[in-house]
């Protein structure tokens, strides 16, 4: 692409080098990655400062630099080499406009949906995919799982991509005759710029708790962080919010879209009413455009009929009709890692990613509430532990949370990365007190395979924190480990010899 058309939009605070007659192949901000005659992005990051690797980076044939930073680089180095630099304000947000740019604005030739929000984000995306497959439209998703076009899977790096994978996703969603793309937005990828410039056709909150504070420091800022994907959302969109939560009240304040609520109040414009749980799934009445449906599916617990309800009332809202859509909630496809029961045996149990006070509680009081109905004199038995170099606040709160709602804890490894599994233990067990009933087993297999070995029949076991990983981070190492697997393994064992 040429050079001046891929500056479209772009502030530049300096720009100095060839441009009408330069065309640009590719984009990056890898230095490993540099192409010849491509567009080398410098952006300052947590650990690497990529102003470090611009000579590198012209060295494998950058012939354009984008730079923040104008004292790490030599203008005469420069012209020497018949580069030209590109001084900006923002590094992040010039690699979001000159992706979007460079593969056409490809989001504005897609029906885009953006989920955000604590928990619920993965759910949601799937049951709106799997809703809009049903009414005829081939969909793509971008989430913390998997990467979709159609059937098409991608493995996922990140929950958000950086922009030029975002936009190099939905280029090929439109080739391969997506009409919708529905996508989880983090939190980081909106204060860091990489949906920056992506034109949403709505957006959807789920809730908001306690997580994250080891990068935005205070709820505030975390909440701001969520705000901005509805602060910049054009007046026909549509914003979709959970006002059962208090944040869902004040996060379309600044919004011009159409503000579309649900939740279990009255003042909902989707509402549940009579909800019934079991381990057979969920039912309840909405109440929805004046006319009210019985709703039924086989995800599972309370939290899941608020991410039925957002995905009900979004695709609602792009015209679906409601009867097609309740009609698809009969047969969703399970989540993986997300309240996934292994098996049928004697002992449940459930693989569930959560990793937050408020996930852990709300997956707990189903299990709770289920077996008050279904199997009074069950234990229920959590397995749990809290990531390394991360978010260190939240821990003796989900060791308070899992304490009171278990009969027997065993806390464990979590990706403990470069901390200490004895400090993160420590902080957890702050929250509440080792006793009989509450164990630390370092070595995560060992600690499934003992709550297994300990469970009596009709006792339910939740492995919780990793739902879908497939490894461990144990310092540099990325370990190949799965608790399905592991669970799987172990229930045979026990049962089937």
């Amino acid at each position: 692409m040429n050079l001046e058309r891929l500056l479209a939009g772009l502030e530049v605070i300096q720009l100095s080098g060839e441009v009408e007659r330069k065309d640009v192949v590719d984009i990056s901000y890898d230095s490993r990655k540099v192409k010849r005659n491509s567009l080398f992005v410098a952006v300052k990051g947590f650990n690497v400062d990529g102003h470090d690797f611009v000579m590198e980076a012209i060295a494998k044939g950058a012939t354009v630099i984008v730079i923040e930073d104008d004292s790490k680089i030599s203008n005469d180095y420069l012209v020497h080499q018949n580069v030209t630099k590109i001084l900006v304000k923002d590094s992040r947000k010039a690699l979001a406009v000159l992706s979007n740019n460079f593969y056409e604005k490809p989001s504005t030739r897609l029906k885009i949906i953006g989920v955000t929000g604590t928990n619920g984000k993965t759910t949601t995306t799937y049951v709106i995919k799997s809703i809009l497959e049903r009414a005829g439209y081939k969909t793509g998703l971008i989430g913390t799982i998997q990467n979709f076009i159609g059937d098409t899977v991608i493995p996922a790096e990140k929950t958000t991509p950086e922009s030029p994978k975002i936009n190099d996703l939905f280029t090929r969603m439109v080739e391969a005759g997506c009409k919708y793309c529905v996508m989880e937005v983090s939190s980081h990828s909106l204060e860091l710029n990489r949906v920056y410039g992506v034109n949403f056709t709505g957006a959807i909150f789920t809730n908001l708790t306690q997580e994250h504070l080891d990068f935005h420091k205070t709820m505030e800022n975390y909440f701001n962080a969520k705000k901005k994907l509805f602060d910049e959302l054009n007046l026909d969109a549509i914003a979709i919010v959970n006002i059962d939560d208090e944040y869902g009240k004040k996060i379309t304040l600044d919004c011009k879209a159409k503000i579309v609520s649900y939740g279990s109040s009255l003042e909902a414009d989707y509402r549940f009413v009579e909800p019934k749980i079991s381990m057979n799934g969920i039912e309840f009445i909405l109440f929805a455009k004046g006319e009210n449906y019985s709703v039924k599916s086989n995800l599972i617990g309370r939290f899941n009929i608020y991410n039925l309800l957002g995905s009900i009332a979004t695709c609602a809202e792009l015209g679906i009709d409601i009867p097609v859509i309740v009609e698809s909630m009969r047969n969703l496809k399970p989540i993986p890692g997300r309240f996934e029961v292994v098996g049928n045996y004697p002992v449940k149990v459930i693989v569930d990613y959560a990793h937050t006070p408020d996930a852990l509680e709300n997956v707990l009081s189903t299990i709770r509430d289920i077996l008050k109905y279904e199997f009074s004199n069950s234990r229920v038995f959590t397995v749990f532990g809290a990531g390394g170099d991360r978010d260190r606040t939240k821990r003796p709160f989900m060791g308070k949370i899992v304490k009171s709602l278990s009969d027997v804890v065993i806390i464990t490894n979590d990706n403990p990365r470069f901390e200490l599994p004895s400090q993160i233990f420590n902080d957890i067990l702050s929250g509440l007190e080792l006793n009989e009933n509450v164990l630390v087993i370092e070595d995560r297999e060992e600690a499934i395979k003992r709550a297994i070995q300990m469970a009596r029949n009709g006792d339910v076991i939740l492995v919780a924190g990793k739902g879908h990983e497939n490894f461990q981070i144990i310092k540099d190492k990325v370990i190949p480990f799965n608790d399905r697997e592991v669970v799987e393994r172990y229930l045979i064992k026990r049962f089937n010899t």
